[in-house]
């Protein structure tokens, strides 16, 4: 497995150019299973998790072709052989489970696996199946995949959300645009990547209006056809660029960020005595001082802090001035990078949902082990600033969510490279 390894010390400057978001590739490319018409997706990250997506919707009888070296993809549905979406491929990635609704509208039966084969109540899938059966649909669990019919096809309407989950809200969300009537999504998940679902779905002809609120009306049509669009900025892979000369020291420009996604992010960066600073081309970001001040963070759904930056503001955190507590509200089990910061001589107590920081001089550099995505690019964060290499191993989980990042911050100045496994 490839390794990547910093050298920490050195300042960063010059400027990141930020990805689409994969978040948002991930829901808008199963849309094209709503038409019999061509979706062409612009702003495309290059990630592997797209390749997943890829390789399931081809599983179906979808044609999806990558241009412009990836960037760009083509896909089409006038050919659907399947609606049955195999464990061997949804169990890589649980975003698979996006296909529920749109192949139930459209095709009126489908047969999906459950995530990584996990029970319904695990990650609540249970959202995604009561939304549905709002609509009309039949659904059972045999086997680990979960059956579903719609007899005479979905109908609108009322789902009641008692978790306002972005997965549930975006398959509930594709299934009404093709049901009979209107529906409507109480309790929505208000995060940009809906918003950007449905500025998708309006532009092949469906009938939205709330999206962005808790309330989504949708008025069902006939059928939806064709669209161009381009993929939101990745507000994840752009909190975590503007986190890099906080730690490092230095000053970043990130070309294609907007303040209106992280809202809420910068404005504990503000707090923290970081400088951030909206330009022609994106967000520019620079640390005040020799150190951050520690500040106090929970996680919370958009426009809340967002649990997907967590583990980078830790590492962030770690050589702050002062003694910061994270509150982690939307996941459990999401301080296992604590533990890897440690060894670099970070002073972190885990509590249950509760992580206390107290922040050091600095950072030594030390071999770690990446648990998943977000504590990968963190400890490669915290890495920026340690005294000596940081060796951060298992990075396969880094390519899920970041392209290239290691070009990327080398091309301002880090001292870090990928080494192949043996």
């Amino acid at each position: 497995m490839d390794s990547i390894i910093v050298k920490g010390g050195t300042p960063l400057k010059g400027k990141i150019r930020i990805a689409g978001a994969k978040n948002a590739a991930l829901t808008l490319m199963p849309a094209t299973l709503l038409s019999e018409e061509p979706l062409t997706l612009t702003n495309t990250p290059r990630l592997s998790d797209i390749k997943t997506m890829t390789l399931l919707l081809q599983s179906l009888g979808a044609e999806v072709s990558a241009l412009h070296d990836g960037k760009v993809q083509v896909l089409s549905s006038h050919g659907l052989n399947s609606t049955t979406a195999d464990y061997e491929i949804v169990r890589k990635m649980r975003a698979s489970n996006l296909v529920l609704g749109p192949l139930l509208a459209r095709e009126g039966h489908a047969v999906v696996s459950l995530p990584g084969g996990c029970a319904i109540g695990a990650r609540p899938m249970d959202l995604h199946v009561t939304a549905l059966e709002a609509l009309g649909a039949e659904i059972e669990l045999k086997d680990g995949y979960l059956h579903a019919v719609a007899r005479g096809g979905l109908k609108g309407g009322t789902i009641d959300f008692r978790f306002a989950s972005v997965g549930a809200t975006e398959n509930a969300l594709m299934a009404a645009t093709l049901a009979k009537g209107t529906t409507v999504i109480n309790n929505a998940a208000r995060e940009p990547e809906i918003v950007d679902l449905a500025d998708c779905l309006r532009k092949m002809g469906a009938q939205i209006e709330g999206d962005g609120t808790t309330r989504i009306e949708v008025q069902g049509v006939d059928r939806l056809g064709g669209a161009t669009h381009q993929v939101v900025t990745d507000r994840i892979e752009l909190g975590t660029y503007m986190l890099a000369p906080v730690i490092a020291g230095g000053e970043v420009e990130c070309i294609g960020g907007r303040l209106s996604l992280v809202e809420s992010f910068v404005e504990k960066l503000h707090q923290a005595g970081v400088e951030v600073t909206e330009t022609a081309e994106g967000l520019k970001v620079a640390r005040n001082g020799d150190r951050p001040r520690a500040v106090d963070v929970t996680t919370e759904p958009f426009p809340g802090f967002p649990t997907d930056l967590q583990a980078q503001m830790m590492a962030m955190l770690c050589t702050a001035e002062g003694t910061s507590v994270l509150e982690e509200k939307i996941f459990e089990n999401r301080f296992m990078h604590a533990p890897e910061l440690v060894r670099m001589g970070a002073s972190i107590e885990v509590h249950g949902g509760h992580a206390t920081v107290h922040g050091v001089d600095r950072l030594k550099g030390a071999p770690v082990m990446a648990t998943d995505l977000r504590a990968s690019v963190s400890l490669i964060l915290a890495g920026l600033a340690a005294e000596g290499e940081t060796r951060v191993n298992r990075v396969y989980h880094l390519d899920r969510g970041y392209e290239h990042v290691e070009e990327k911050l080398g091309a301002v100045g880090a001292q870090i490279e990928r080494v192949a496994g043996e």
